[in-house]
């Protein structure tokens, strides 16, 4: 039987560096950023959808999403960010939903949910266990700031729109703590996969 993991964490906290362990091992990873993607692109429903909302200065001239233009909108904004993930929500969740199909169908032993919005949107539902990628607070917002380039106040921002990392560890079968060295990180990854076996089957 195939075992679902959600991988979750927070902006600048290092998800998608253990998202990338994962799939060296060769698990096949199911990527919400992709989905996210995937369904607003040119003449998609989801593309029409947040066209409607929001209006045409959200499109560029050849009709694909300006995502500067969306960005700037919803992250000055908590309302529209708010309204911006109810419109996208039904088609990223019927897009992940497949692609865990597909994994399961695949004959995997492990299937990893990458969702950056994992408990947000409620998705810990359709997972056997949740694995967050965790970092003190404020370290967040030094690398985050170091990482964009941006303010500090950007950063406040940006970090303000997703659920505080602290509550995310709270609720979390798992934590990785990536505070430390890559190694640490990696070790950490390691660890799991032997505890659960999944690193002792004849995967060559």
């Amino acid at each position: 039987m195939t075992y679902i993991l959600g991988l979750t964490g927070s902006i600048a906290t290092g998800k998608s560096t253990v998202s990338q362990l994962f799939k060296e091992y060769g698990f096949p990873i199911v990527d919400a950023d992709v989905g996210a993607r995937a369904v607003v692109e040119l003449n998609t429903p989801g593309l029409q959808a947040i066209a409607d909302f929001f209006g045409p200065l959200i499109l560029q001239a050849d009709g694909q999403l300006n995502r500067k233009a969306l960005g700037k909108i919803i992250f000055e904004d908590k309302a529209k960010r708010v309204k911006l993930n109810e419109l996208l929500k039904p088609y990223i969740r019927a897009w992940i939903a497949k692609q865990k199909d597909l994994a399961i169908q695949s004959g995997a032993d492990l299937v990893v949910m990458d969702i950056p919005l994992l408990y947000e949107a409620n998705y810990q539902e359709m997972m056997d266990e949740v694995m967050v990628v965790g970092i003190p607070e404020e370290l967040q917002l030094e690398r985050l700031m170091k990482r964009d380039g941006i303010t500090k106040e950007e950063a406040l921002q940006r970090m303000d729109s997703q659920m505080p990392i602290e509550k995310k560890m709270a609720l979390a079968d798992t934590i990785i703590d990536n505070s430390g060295t890559p190694e640490n990180t990696k070790k950490q990854v390691d660890d799991w996969l032997n505890q659960k076996n999944f690193l002792t089957s004849d995967k060559d």
